[in-house]
């Protein structure tokens, strides 16, 4: 029986070092924890928010390249337009058909120099 009460005693003395070994969690170790996940969670944040920015950028480049082909290409129509409105043989043929102008005899023009 004293052998039964010593191994009940070293059972006890066996657990109570275990329990003793187990390293009890501090609040330092757990707000550290906290704090590396809250950077951690920012960080990913701004770096899906600066994506966001890239793609939207890109976005506005490729809108912007889009207006400059459109306006590219109106000022060519504008220009051909305007070239066709000066033309000689335009003007002429409005003088003639709508203002009832006739060419000029060759003794009609005066060279000023």
């Amino acid at each position: 029986m004293a052998r039964t009460a010593n191994l009940s005693a070293d059972r006890g003395l066996w657990m109570e070092r275990r329990a003793m070994a187990r390293p009890v969690p501090t609040r330092p170790n757990l707000l550290l924890m906290i704090l590396l996940l809250f950077f951690m969670i920012g960080g990913s944040l701004v770096y899906v928010w600066s994506r966001i920015q890239v793609i939207q950028a890109g976005y506005e480049i490729s809108n912007a390249i889009k207006a400059a082909r459109v306006l590219a290409e109106e000022n060519k129509r504008l220009r051909v337009e305007v070239a066709t409105l000066k033309s000689y043989a335009r003007i002429e043929r409005l003088a003639i058909e709508e203002l009832g102008m006739s060419k000029s005899r060759p003794d009609q023009v005066v060279i000023i120099r």
